[in-house]
């Protein structure tokens, strides 16, 4: 391994979301033109690996292009309406052919298990069946879409056992009636009432369009579905994005936390999406996915290991759990997505009316997004909220990012008599000091 320190600090780094994910739904849907650019296998490693750390999977594929291909083998004419495909009795033939076909790869794809690839010792069951019940959309504007459908309802109860048992499951973007009939889908419907009904944690699109762009050509990586909203009302995206990001507010709105429409032309872009700090599509999220907020005591596993390599490489002092519980009112915390990627703490010394902010730490993965910052004013208006007019700062390492925010340089004689007392003569901190 050239860089195994580098390893170990990526592995470190992603075991916070392993932690989180463990145990949680997530239903995860890509269109047939992922099957078309051969990325099904690659999508097929990241997925199981996904399920090996305890995520509970389900499945979700579509086959447009597949469709096409059987209409054109057949000499059948598409036809379209508002970009949903008219389905006769021969369309409704070229989708079922499509859709077995694309299911017996997706099985494949799974079941490989070779010695020395990322399915070793796998040994996964996909498992799928008549999960989707759907109806008729019926006519729109004048027109009938015929056995065109809309999912009706997630067999949800069949499904569960299945997931808490280690299997996958698989849908597919056709549905049945209690009469017996069977409709054409659309891969984006079956995916969020799935997620809907499964009370999924996560619903991921992995999709064949591009990171979405506002009207100003600004990446768009994390909206709230309020603000999901007026980006499909200002009809900037190209169409098949905006049908994406439509069925991510869908899921959002029905009680889905969190909804990625995640480009597949990026390798591994489903577990970059999940296992690092910004991403690599947009995430939709009911509320808002970022808090900054005082620390509980169910901080502290996280804010230790936040510390940790800095107390290692001596730029913090070292403090223990014990230490760290005893203090957790006196923290801060930086929460993103379930995970702490920030903290700082304010210890009073109310009778010289001073305040300590100690243990300042943004984990790197994060830093330069001002999140720093964002903390340094958190406990300012902390700070003058309880009456403090001045706060210091002990540091051995970022003078010049304190003083580029107002700190200016003071001596240990400056400082709260009982904070003199325990200053550490050893390390030879600097000391910095801000008028509120």
């Amino acid at each position: 391994m050239e860089n195994p320190t580098q390893f170990v600090e990526w592995l470190r780094s992603v075991a916070p979301y392993i932690h989180a994910f463990r145990g949680k739904t997530f239903v995860v849907a890509f269109p047939g033109e992922l099957v078309k650019a051969g990325a099904l296998p690659v999508l097929a490693h990241d997925l199981s690996l996904l399920h090996a750390l305890g995520i509970k999977v389900v499945i979700v594929y579509g086959s447009r292009p597949q469709v096409e291909e059987q209409l054109a083998l057949r000499n059948v004419q598409p036809h379209l309406h508002n970009g949903l495909r008219i389905t006769d009795a021969a369309a409704l033939e070229c989708a079922k052919e499509a859709a077995g076909e694309l299911r017996l790869d997706i099985e494949a794809a799974f079941s490989q298990g070779l010695p020395n690839t990322p399915m070793a010792h796998a040994a996964i069951r996909i498992i799928s069946g008549n999960f989707v019940i759907a109806r008729p959309i019926g006519v729109i504007d004048g027109v009938d879409l015929q056995l065109t459908g809309t999912t009706r309802k997630i067999a949800h109860e069949t499904i569960q056992p299945i997931l808490n048992n280690g299997g996958l499951v698989l849908l597919s973007p056709l549905g049945f009636s209690p009469t017996g009939e069977v409709f054409n889908l659309s891969m984006e419907d079956v995916a969020a009432s799935a997620a809907i009904a499964l009370r999924a944690d996560k619903l991921i699109f992995i999709t064949e369009t591009p990171l979405m762009r506002d009207a100003g050509d600004a990446e768009i990586r994390e909206l709230s579905n309020h603000q999901a909203k007026a980006v499909l009302s200002s009809q900037c995206l190209p169409a098949d994005a905006a049908f994406y990001l439509e069925h991510a507010v869908k899921a959002c709105d029905g009680g889905v936390p969190r909804a990625h429409v995640v480009p597949f032309a990026v390798d591994g872009s489903a577990l970059l999406e999940l296992f690092t700090h910004d991403g690599v599509g947009t995430m939709v999220s009911y509320a808002n996915v970022e808090s900054l907020r005082e620390a509980t005591i169910e901080d502290v596993g996280g804010i230790l290991q936040l510390i940790e390599p800095l107390e290692a490489n001596g730029t913090l002092v070292k403090r223990g759990r014990e230490l760290i519980e005893r203090e957790i009112d006196y923290f801060s915390v930086i929460e993103h997505d379930g995970v702490i990627f920030g903290c700082a703490a304010l210890y009073p010394f109310p009778t010289e009316k001073m305040a300590e902010m100690a243990c300042l730490t943004v984990n790197p993965e994060a830093q330069a997004q001002g999140d720093g910052e964002r903390l340094l004013k958190h406990l300012e208006n902390r700070a003058r909220a309880a009456g403090i007019k001045k706060l210091f700062v002990l540091t051995t390492r970022t003078a010049h990012w304190f003083l580029k925010r107002g700190f200016v340089t003071a001596s240990v004689d400056n400082l709260p008599k009982d904070r003199q007392r325990m200053y550490n003569w050893q390390r030879k901190s600097q000391v910095f000091i801000k008028q509120l």
